[in-house]
C-alpha cells in the first residue's frame, strides 16, 4: 500500500482528525484560513506575505483556532504553504502560555530528540494550540532505530532526500512528500544524504512533545539510562 504522497494532500483515515493540503497564492492573491469547528495550522515554505497584518515569511508558522477567521495575503513573490486542519474530536491540552498567531523558526530555540536529531516547536499548548503541536524536525544522515509514538501525526518533507520505513515497506522521500504515522505504528525516517540534514515539518495530536518516542524491546536495551547525579 502506498503511504507516501507527493501531491501534498493527506486525507482523513481511521478516524484521524488531521488533514493536510497545499496552499499556493500568486502575488497579491488572498486565501482564507477559517475552518469552522477545526483549528488550522499553516507552515510557509516559499515566498511570504501577511496574515491579518502579521508578516509570514518562509519558515513561519501560523495558527487560526476554531471559530476564528484568518486572511492570508501573498507578497510580490507569492506564497506557498502546507495547511493542516485539526478536527474538534481530539483531547484538549491545558493552555500553558500566551497565545501567538505567527511564529518564525528564526525565533525558536531548538530541542533535542532521539539520537542527534533536533526540533523546533512552532505551536503547541505553550503558545495557544491546545489540539495539536507543529514542529520543524532536523534529521542527520543515517537512520534512527525502530520506534513509535502515541500520537497521530502527519509529516511533510521540506528538504530530502530520505526513506520512510514501516513494516516491510520502504518508500522514497523527496521535497514535498507527505505521509501519516498512526499511533503506535513502528517506523523509521531515514536521511539518505551524506552531508546535510533532512528537514521535515510535523503536525500531531494530542498536543505534546516531539521528543516522545518509544523504542522496540530489541533496541531499548542498548540505550543506557543515566543515573541521577
Amino acid at each position: 500500500m502506498e503511504r507516501v504522497r507527493t501531491d501534498g494532500d493527506i486525507v482523513p483515515r481511521d478516524g484521524s482528525q488531521l488533514v493536510l493540503g497545499t496552499l499556493r497564492l500568486g502575488a497579491g492573491e488572498t486565501g482564507g484560513l477559517g475552518s469552522g469547528d477545526s483549528d488550522a495550522l499553516v507552515f510557509v515554505f516559499g515566498g511570504g506575505g501577511e496574515l491579518d497584518g502579521l508578516d509570514v515569511g518562509s519558515g513561519s508558522g501560523a495558527l487560526v483556532l476554531a471559530g476564528e477567521s484568518g486572511r492570508l495575503v501573498a507578497g510580490p513573490e507569492g506564497l506557498s504553504a502546507v495547511r493542516v486542519t485539526v478536527g474538534s474530536d481530539v483531547d484538549l491540552h491545558a493552555p500553558m502560555g500566551k497565545r501567538e498567531r505567527v511564529v518564525s523558526v528564526d525565533h525558536v530555540e531548538p530541542g533535542e530528540a532521539m539520537g542527534s536529531r533536533s526540533f523546533q516547536v512552532l505551536f503547541g499548548p505553550h503558545n495557544g494550540s491546545p489540539r495539536a503541536t507543529m514542529f520543524v524536525g532536523y534529521v542527520p544522515p543515517g537512520r534512527a532505530p525502530w520506534h513509535y509514538h502515541l500520537y497521530d501525526e502527519i509529516v511533510w518533507i521540506r528538504r530530502g532526500p530520505g526513506r520512510y520505513h514501516v513494516g516491510d515497506a520502504v518508500e522514497e522521500l523527496v521535497d514535498g512528500s507527505a505521509f501519516r504515522i498512526s499511533p503506535r505504528e513502528v517506523h523509521i525516517v531515514e536521511n539518505t544524504s551524506v552531508d546535510r540534514e533532512l528537514v521535515l515539518v510535523g503536525f500531531f495530536t494530542p498536543a505534546g512533545s516531539p521528543s516522545a518516542a518509544y523504542l522496540m524491546p530489541d533496541v531499548a536495551a542498548s540505550y543506557a539510562v543515566a543515573a541521577p547525579s
